[in-house]
């Protein structure tokens, strides 16, 4: 983000910590995460960037270092793959690994806490656990709140908006078999959700 933003958006991540758990908050215009990965680049060590302009997707590189200026701010955001191990060490399967596929994400009718120019709806991620299992994947999952923590929702997806399971808004589609049903952590795609609402003038992710 552009460094006049920064404030605003860490105050946003702090009041909406499920869906923005802040790992880290780079110096404006440092490009390397100093707590969290010493050798790296935020500006080309991931696979594919983002860029919003007026709210609106304009590209999609895999490179942001032309974009990249000395009043950039980047946040690291923790993510629940990063559970996901914890989870198939417990014997909860997950059916997105098995199948090859990413997360199904969707965007919610839950609101985010608006902070100055940031607000937007929540977006959660979708994993289908068998019923005898949810307690515990609860109970695993609430022990990393620095990714996302406990499930803000389970089962009944139309309760949080969601009209059909089968179209996820980012991700793939994931079945749900008989005796599992869906679980959904809030999900650090958020920001996204409220970069195009917003209409924030320049935001990558």
């Amino acid at each position: 983000l552009p460094s006049e933003y920064a404030v605003e958006f860490e105050a946003f991540c702090r009041s909406n910590p499920k869906p923005c758990p802040i790992l880290e908050v780079l110096e404006t215009g440092n490009p390397v995460p100093t707590k969290s990965a010493r050798e790296a680049d935020v500006r080309t060590d991931l696979a594919l960037y983002r860029v919003y302009r007026g709210g609106e997707v304009s590209e999609e590189p895999s490179d942001i270092s032309s974009l990249w200026d000395g009043e950039m701010v980047a946040f690291l955001i923790g993510c629940s793959f990063t559970f996901e191990k914890r989870l198939a060490a417990a014997d909860i399967p997950l059916r997105h690994i098995e199948c090859g596929a990413n997360v199904p994400m969707y965007v919610t009718n839950i609101r985010c806490e608006s902070v100055g120019a940031f607000s937007g709806p929540l977006v959660v991620s979708m994993r289908p656990i068998r019923m005898d299992k949810v307690a515990e994947a609860t109970r695993i999952t609430g022990q990393v709140p620095q990714v996302h923590g406990s499930p803000v929702h389970t089962g009944a997806p139309e309760a949080i908006g969601i009209k059909d399971i089968t179209l996820p808004d980012f991700g793939d589609t994931t079945e749900i078999r008989e005796g599992e049903v869906p679980v959904f952590w809030a999900c650090g795609v958020t920001p996204q959700a409220v970069a195009l609402e917003c209409k924030l003038p320049f935001m990558i992710t």
